[in-house]
C-alpha cells in the first residue's frame, strides 16, 4: 500500500524530473524539451510555492517515491475581476505516476489530496490539461470539459 504524504521543497528535483517524463510518456521527444527543463522547472516551482500556495504531493510505496502531483492557484491568463467567492480558480498540474505502478489508483489519489489542498485555499473550482491517458481518471473525479479551444500556428 502506497504512502501519501506532501512533498517537501527538498524533493523539488522529483517533481521536476516526473514533470519531464510525463512529457515523454504523453509522445514528446527530448529534443523537442528544453535543455534546461529541471532549471526551468525548479524555478517554476519555487516561484508557485511563494506566490500561488503551490503544494505538490507524493506516492511513496516501500521508501521509494513513485509518482506526485501539484497544485496551486491559477495566476490567470487575464485579469480576474470576480470576487473570491464567486470563483477562486486553482490548477491541478504535473499528476505522474512510474509506469509500473499504474493503474493501482496512485493518480486518483494524488489528485483527490492536489483538489484538497485547493479548498484549503479557498478555490472555488479546480483546472487542469488533461493528457489522453489521464481524461477518464479526471472524468471519474468529476471534471467536465470545458470551452477551451486551441488552434495550431
Amino acid at each position: 500500500m502506497a504512502h501519501l504524504r506532501p512533498a517537501t521543497s527538498q524533493e523539488d528535483v522529483v517533481i521536476a524530473r516526473h514533470f519531464y517524463h510525463m512529457w515523454l510518456d504523453n509522445g514528446l521527444t527530448p529534443e523537442l524539451i528544453e535543455p534546461e527543463w529541471e532549471v526551468i522547472a525548479l524555478a517554476y516551482i519555487a516561484e508557485a510555492r511563494d506566490t500561488l500556495g503551490y503544494q505538490a504531493f507524493l506516492a511513496e510505496l516501500d521508501g521509494r517515491i513513485v509518482g506526485s502531483a501539484g497544485g496551486q492557484h491559477l495566476a490567470g491568463l487575464y485579469p480576474i475581476n470576480f470576487t473570491p467567492a464567486f470563483r477562486r480558480d486553482g490548477y491541478v498540474w504535473g499528476v505522474y505516476v512510474e509506469p509500473a505502478f499504474r493503474r493501482q489508483g496512485l493518480g486518483k489519489q494524488l489528485t483527490e489530496q492536489v483538489l484538497a489542498h485547493l479548498r484549503s485555499l479557498g478555490c472555488t473550482r479546480a483546472v487542469l490539461n488533461a493528457s489522453p491517458s489521464g481524461r477518464s481518471l479526471y472524468e471519474q473525479l468529476g471534471f467536465e470539459s470545458g470551452n477551451a479551444m486551441t488552434l495550431a500556428l
